[in-house]
C-alpha cells in the first residue's frame, strides 16, 4: 500500500507525526532550492495520507483526538477510520459515524475529502464521502469458509468477519478509493495546498516575497540583505562587548587607584611613626647617657 507514501496515527504518534510531515516538507523545499535540481529523480517522502484510527466508542470522538486531528490537518490529508468496527452493533457505527462527522465540522477539524469535479468518478466519490469515516476490521490470519475457501478474517463463536468483505465493513472501499481512483488527487492536494503553505511561510521567514514591494524576490538580494543584517547585529554585539570591558577597565582601574593612594597613606603614617619613636628613643638614650655618667664616681688623682 505504498507504506512510505502513508502515515497511520493514533494518538501515541501524534507528536511525531506533526515533526515528521514538516521534516518531509524542508527535505523537499531542500531540494527545490538547489542551483541544480533534480525533482525527477528526487525521492520525494512527503506524506500523502494519514489514515488517522479511532476507538469504537460508539459515541463521540475523544477530545485528544480532535486536538491531534486539529494540529494534523494544516500538515496532510486525514481521513478518519473506525477501528475495530466488528465491536459495535451496526446501529451504533451508524450513529457513530453522524456523531463523528459532527463533532469534527462543529471543531473546525478539515478531513480529506474525495474530489467530485471529474464526471468519471464524482458518483463514486459523492457516495463514498457519505460513507466517512469509513469502518475497518483488521486480521492477518486466513480462515475457512463454506467450502474450504480461505479468506483473511476474523473467527468468532457466532461467524467469521471477512476483511474483504464489503458487507462486513469498509476496507476493500477504502483501498479502491487510495490506491485506484484518488491516488494522484491526494498527492496533488499534498503538494498545491499542505506543503505551499509550509514552503510560502518558510520562503517569508527567509525575506523572500512574491513581489519587491515586500522586499528581495532573489535568493542573492536575501543572501546579502541576510548577511547585512548579520554583520550589522555583531558590530552591535561588538561595540556593546567593548563598552562593557572599557567600563569594566575603567572601574577596575580607579579602584586600584584607591587601594594605592589607601596604601601610600598608611606608609606615610607608619614611616612618620617610626620617625617619631626614633627620636623619642634617640632623646632617651641620651637621658640615660648623661645619667649613667653623673652616677658614676670620679677617679682618684694622685700627686708625686
Amino acid at each position: 500500500l505504498l507504506l512510505e507514501e502513508l502515515l497511520v496515527l493514533g494518538e501515541e504518534e501524534a507528536v511525531v507525526s506533526t515533526q515528521s510531515t514538516g521534516e518531509q516538507f524542508e527535505s523537499y523545499l531542500q531540494e527545490e532550492l538547489k542551483i541544480k535540481r533534480n525533482l525527477v529523480t528526487f525521492h520525494d517522502t512527503r506524506i500523502h495520507v494519514c489514515l488517522y484510527f479511532l476507538v469504537p466508542t460508539g459515541h463521540s470522538i475523544r477530545s485528544l483526538d480532535l486536538v491531534t486531528m486539529k494540529a494534523l490537518d494544516k500538515k496532510c490529508n486525514i481521513i478518519p477510520i473506525i477501528a475495530k468496527s466488528d465491536t459495535v452493533s451496526k446501529s451504533e457505527l451508524d450513529s457513530f459515524k453522524a456523531n463523528i462527522m459532527e463533532e469534527l465540522q462543529n471543531n473546525g477539524v478539515e478531513i480529506y475529502t474525495f474530489p467530485t469535479d471529474d464526471d468519471t468518478v464524482s458518483e463514486v466519490n459523492r457516495e463514498m464521502n457519505d460513507m466517512m469515516p469509513f469502518a475497518v476490521v483488521g486480521s492477518r490470519e486466513d480462515v475457512k469458509i463454506g467450502e474450504g475457501v480461505l479468506v483473511r478474517g476474523r473467527e468468532y463463536p457466532w461467524g467469521v468477519v471477512e476483511i474483504e468483505n464489503e458487507q462486513h465493513c469498509d476496507f476493500v472501499k477504502l483501498r479502491e478509493m487510495l490506491i485506484r481512483t484518488n491516488m494522484e488527487d491526494l498527492r496533488e492536494v499534498t503538494h498545491k495546498r499542505h506543503y505551499e503553505m509550509y514552503r510560502r511561510g518558510k520562503l517569508k521567514q527567509m525575506g523572500i516575497a512574491d513581489d519587491g514591494a515586500h522586499g528581495p524576490v532573489s535568493l542573492q538580494e536575501t543572501y546579502e540583505q541576510k548577511r547585512a543584517e548579520h554583520l550589522k547585529e555583531l558590530k552591535t554585539i561588538e561595540n556593546e562587548m567593548r563598552s562593557s570591558y572599557l567600563q569594566k577597565v575603567s572601574r577596575k582601574d580607579a579602584e586600584v587607584k584607591k587601594k594605592l593612594n589607601e596604601m601610600q597613606v598608611r606608609y606615610d603614617n607608619l614611616r612618620k611613626n617610626a620617625n617619631e619613636e626614633r627620636e623619642k628613643l634617640e632623646e632617651e638614650k641620651k637621658k640615660v647617657v648623661c645619667y649613667a655618667f653623673l652616677e658614676s664616681p670620679l677617679p682618684s688623682i694622685r700627686y708625686n
